[in-house]
C-alpha cells in the first residue's frame, strides 16, 4: 500500500470514529481492514499507526483548536478535521514524514475528499501551526 494510499485509510478510519464508541473502534478497525481486503503485512502497520493517532487525539485537537481562529472544531467539517487531525499528527508525532510533505498531501487529499474551499482552509490551519 502507498503512503497516499495508507493516507486515505486513516482518514476514512477518523471519519469512522466520529460515529463509534471508543470501546467499538477495534471492531470497526478490524471489520475495515476485512472490508478492503488489507493485506496482513499492510493491515499491521495500519493498526499500529491508526491506534498511534487515536492515542494522541485530545493533543491533536488541542493544537488544531488553538489554531484555527473563529472556527470551533465542532465547527469545522467532519472530513476536513479528519484530514487535518493526520496532518497535525504527522508534523507534530512523526520525524520519519517532513512537515511539508505532511501540509501537500493533506492538501492534495483534501481536494480529493474536501468541499470546494477545504484545500485552502486546511491548508492555512497546517500553515498557522508551522
Amino acid at each position: 500500500m502507498t503512503r497516499r494510499e495508507s493516507r486515505e485509510h486513516l482518514i476514512k478510519m477518523l471519519y469512522c470514529k466520529d460515529f463509534h464508541e471508543d470501546d467499538q473502534m477495534q471492531q470497526q478497525l478490524e471489520l475495515y481492514i476485512q472490508t478492503v481486503q488489507m493485506e496482513p503485512e499492510d493491515a499491521k502497520s495500519f493498526t499500529a499507526r491508526f491506534n498511534d493517532i487515536l492515542s494522541h487525539i485530545t493533543e491533536i485537537d488541542e493544537v488544531i483548536s488553538a489554531n484555527c481562529v473563529g472556527w470551533k472544531i465542532s465547527r469545522i467539517a467532519k472530513v476536513d478535521l479528519c484530514i487535518l487531525r493526520l496532518a497535525v499528527f504527522e508534523i507534530k508525532f512523526d520525524d520519519t514524514i517532513p512537515e511539508k510533505v505532511s501540509i501537500n498531501e493533506a492538501v492534495e487529499i483534501a481536494k480529493i475528499y474536501g468541499q470546494e474551499n477545504s484545500a485552502g482552509f486546511i491548508n492555512g490551519v497546517l500553515a498557522k501551526i508551522l
